[in-house]
């Protein structure tokens, strides 16, 4: 290796030629290589081979069944784990629920009446809806519209209660 006389190594010469160091420990702690390990564990005049964490999880288990509060809330954790791995590994199948949609008239007529959008003409026996002069003007007042025609206009009149009072968009209508 060799630097240059201002103390810089030479362009495209690595300052660290042998590299990064390989890690000297494994990745692994303590606790992981003793949980990895096996046990022979004899139950009922029979040898099994259980690796600690299951040979950990029996041992909740029974204090659990001995009446320890502590090992029956870590015991109901493991199952909410499986279960949820279990539900993860397979979803329960969809449900097809059935819809209905009924359309008359008088469900939106009324809808407009609840929300006071439009009310029933008293003059027409009801057959004519009038919309309130707000919410017309509320369209009328929307930007980027076309230009109204004297047909146009007249007609929002016809079906508009207190149409009077509506005040016309500059330059929109023809």
């Amino acid at each position: 290796m060799s630097r240059a006389s201002n103390g810089r190594f030479q362009k495209g010469q690595s300052g660290n030629p042998k590299g990064r160091p390989k890690a000297r420990r494994p990745h692994d702690s303590a606790f992981d290589v003793i949980i990895e390990k096996s046990l022979t564990v004899t139950q009922n005049g029979v040898e099994r081979e259980l690796t600690v964490d299951e040979a950990l999880e029996w041992q909740t288990y029974q204090a659990a069944l001995g009446g320890s509060r502590m090992a029956t809330r870590k015991v109901l954790k493991m199952i909410e784990k499986r279960e949820a791995a279990l539900a993860k590994k397979n979803p329960p199948a969809p449900r097809k629920i059935r819809t209905e949609a009924h359309y008359t008239s008088d469900n939106a007529n009324e809808a407009l009446r609840i929300l006071d959008i439009a009310r029933p003409d008293q003059g027409r026996n009801g057959k004519r809806w009038l919309l309130q002069a707000w919410a017309t003007q509320a369209a009328l007042s929307r930007p980027g519209r076309r230009k109204f025609k004297k047909k146009d206009v007249d007609e929002i009149k016809f079906f508009t209660s207190e149409s009077e009072t509506l005040s016309w968009p500059r330059g929109r209508v023809a």
